[in-house]
């Protein structure tokens, strides 16, 4: 059937969904109750996907719904939070196929599986294009979220995983793994938690390096020094930037790589490792943050000039039109 009605859409939809930890009530009821863990706090963001924006026709469903809750888990990661539950909105097209947006359902109760969180409700709604907007519900014990704020001088700047790929993700031709980081990201929750009492300021990586690196900054009032040639790149990353002028734009950059950059004094970097080895994930020391304020990049030794410093959403145009075709 390619069309179907409101609540027969959200029946559907919902289908995949299994219930989880301290829900009370949860989808079938005007509001979700929900029972936060004794001794802990909660923490909350959301973000939206729209197409044209975040993805393209060439994104499969399952990679739609995967990617919209995935982009929440980051921000939890970067908190040292653990998830525990989501709220849904989909605003859809009043024509489009019910069979592919089940599927979006289909990719969020995947990725909502993978990391151990329950969907408790949302919303669907008529809009001219689509979009998934979902809220994420943590915990984390009381007092011990990590901040973007917390950093002190001689921290080290720590990045997990590698950095470039999902920007090349969306040029026509990009590899299969380009392809999966750009359209299945992979909060780094594990790690999150570990950094809880080993870093002293965290944020998630999704708008470029050198942006978010700048946000935290400010938070915490102070500069970074950025060692460009230590940046972790995957080998088709390297191979893709080949005699470029700008070889490593896209690693500073290109945004949405939702990996985690961590402040952490060198008396903790052991720990940070040992964390990083039980969640099976790569840490790079990059750079050091500084009492002088600003943030240098530099490369042999000598200052790198980069043409922009990532994303924003409201001056920089959409996410696709980085690439050169349509994702």
């Amino acid at each position: 059937m390619a069309r179907a009605g409101e609540f027969e859409l959200i029946e559907r939809f919902t289908r995949p969904f299994t219930r989880g930890e301290g829900v009370r009530v949860g989808i079938g009821d005007d509001a979700a109750v929900l029972r936060p863990p004794p001794g802990e706090e909660l923490v909350a963001t959301v973000d939206a996907v729209v197409a044209g924006v975040h993805f393209g026709p060439r994104f499969t469903p399952e990679e739609i719904g995967w990617k919209s809750l995935a982009v929440n888990l980051s921000d939890l990661a970067a908190m040292g939070a653990r998830p525990l539950w989501a709220l849904v909105a989909l605003a859809t097209p009043p024509r489009a196929d019910a069979a592919r947006l089940v599927r979006i359902g289909r990719g969020i109760a995947a990725c909502a599986r993978r990391h151990g969180i329950a969907v408790v409700g949302g919303n669907v709604t008529a809009a001219p294009v689509l979009s998934v907007t979902v809220t994420v519900l943590g915990s984390v014990r009381t007092g011990r979220a990590l901040l973007r704020s917390g950093g002190r001088p001689g921290d080290l700047l720590v990045v997990t995983g590698t950095l470039g790929d999902a920007a090349l993700g969306l040029e026509p031709g990009a590899g299969p793994g380009p392809r999966a980081r750009q359209r299945r990201p992979r909060p780094r929750l594990a790690l999150g938690r570990g950094a809880v009492g080993v870093a002293t300021a965290a944020i998630d990586l999704s708008d470029g390096l050198l942006q978010d690196l700048g946000h935290l900054c400010r938070a915490s009032g102070l500069g970074a020094r950025l060692e460009a040639d230590r940046l972790p790149l995957t080998a088709a990353y390297r191979a893709a930037n080949r005699g470029s002028a700008t070889p490593l734009e896209g690693a500073l950059t290109g945004g949405e790589d939702y990996e985690l950059l961590l402040a952490v004094p060198p008396s903790r970097l052991g720990a940070l490792r040992r964390a990083a080895r039980e969640a099976r994930t790569r840490v790079t020391v990059v750079g050091a943050l500084e009492a002088r304020r600003g943030v240098r990049v530099v490369l042999g030794g000598r200052p790198l000039r980069t043409r922009r410093s990532g994303h924003d959403h409201l001056q920089g145009g959409h996410l696709l039109g980085r690439g050169r075709g349509r994702a």
